[in-house]
């Protein structure tokens, strides 16, 4: 309900000289996959038609699906930024969240995709 309220005061057309931001806190949280898809679904297309979106999420496998650029923060600071592939890393889990968790990736577009069952012992 509260996105489509912002969508409606924020959706015009891209040739609009205005600046247009979603600011986008947990959006799927409690959300089914359906809606999920859904929800990030439309702010992609939001983002296609020349506004801006930044969304703060905790699911990496949702992020890495959705995002063009992804900021690691934790304690204050940035640990990394880049693409998907760039920035959810082994490496980076291990910085962050103090795990050895291995990445895989999925075919064809080579997104990473992090399984924690396959975490190392």
């Amino acid at each position: 309900m509260q996105l489509a309220r912002v969508l409606t005061q924020v959706w015009e057309s891209a040739d609009s000289d205005q600046p247009r931001w979603l600011l986008l806190d947990e959006p799927v949280a409690s959300l089914d996959i359906a809606h999920q898809f859904t929800v990030l679904g439309i702010a992609r297309d939001f983002a296609a038609r020349g506004g801006g979106v930044v969304v703060v999420m905790h699911d990496l496998n949702l992020t890495a699906l959705f995002a063009d650029q992804v900021y690691v923060l934790s304690q204050g600071r940035v640990w990394g930024s880049g693409t998907p592939q760039e920035v959810l890393t082994s490496a980076t889990m291990q910085q962050v969240y103090g795990i050895d968790l291995p990445i895989s990736t999925v075919p064809p577009s080579e997104l990473p995709f992090i399984l924690p069952q396959a975490m190392a012992r």
